[in-house]
């Protein structure tokens, strides 16, 4: 691993794979899309090229399983064949009933395999320790195991990793946003700052820093925010999922090529 991180710099380019983790939800842009941390590891990519020296591709797309990651996405970087891809996909097959972590884990290692021919570099993502998170918490023990396979993966493939179920200050509520699916702005900020560490850049900041002191609720105001999030939130996200529907059905990645920064 030391090794090809000491080729890292300088990364002119870079394309991220995945689903809506990566393309960035709730963390808005001011045209109206979203940024998200992988928007926010290339602008700290450029920040260490020449101006006008460095691309990026963002081709995630919320809602993608697995297979449709592989299908769609991977066979686009053997196209535009970036020096970095990060790769973090699979989360939503685990998170549906009767998954099975050693399967997926299985085909994630063979896109692995097809992206470490056309990349000089790929970086990998644990998922997130839901210990604290509403309904997420009884997949715990799933998600780890597939984390111990995502580990073993990349040991196997020479893949630098962000480790984010061991990043703390993720399992705090000012880390999400309020549908407590995806990552608040600041959120995705530190997982920019981490997924930098990963690749063996510095940053000021330092992702794990504590965060701001919340304003502490009763335990009547927890139980209405908690029926409001199911009604707001849950019920829509288990619906579509009964009815075999995805948020991303009609979205389109934001950034499918190369471009300058």
């Amino acid at each position: 691993m030391a090794d090809h991180l000491e080729t890292l710099d300088p990364i002119s380019s870079y394309a991220a794979l995945g689903d809506s983790f990566t393309e960035g939800l709730n963390d808005p842009r001011p045209d109206g899309g979203f940024a998200g941390w992988a928007d926010r590891l290339a602008e700290l990519l450029a920040d260490r090229r020449p101006a006008g020296e460095f691309r990026y591709a963002n081709l995630a797309v919320r809602g993608r399983l697995l297979d449709q990651v592989v299908t769609e996405q991977v066979p686009q970087v053997r196209r535009i064949q970036p020096d970095l891809v990060t790769f973090c996909a699979g989360g939503n097959d685990i998170l549906r009933p009767g998954s099975d972590p050693d399967e997926v884990a299985e085909r994630f290692e063979a896109a692995v395999s097809q992206l470490r021919e056309s990349a000089r570099t790929v970086l990998i993502s644990t998922g997130f320790d839901t210990r604290s998170m509403p309904v997420l918490k009884h997949l715990r023990g799933k998600i780890a195991t597939y984390n111990g396979h995502l580990r073993a993966i990349a040991d196997r493939n020479d893949c630098a990793v962000a480790d984010l179920w061991s990043l703390r200050t993720l399992q705090n509520r000012q880390a999400w946003s309020e549908d407590r699916l995806h990552l608040s702005p600041e959120g995705h900020q530190r997982v920019a700052l981490l997924t930098a560490r990963a690749l063996g850049l510095t940053t000021e900041e330092d992702p794990a820093a504590p965060w701001p002191a919340e304003q502490s609720h009763t335990a009547a105001e927890q139980r209405r925010e908690n029926l409001q999030w199911a009604k707001d939130y849950l019920l829509p996200w288990v619906g579509r999922r009964l009815r075999g529907e995805s948020s991303g059905d009609h979205v389109a990645a934001k950034r499918p090529d190369l471009l300058p920064l």
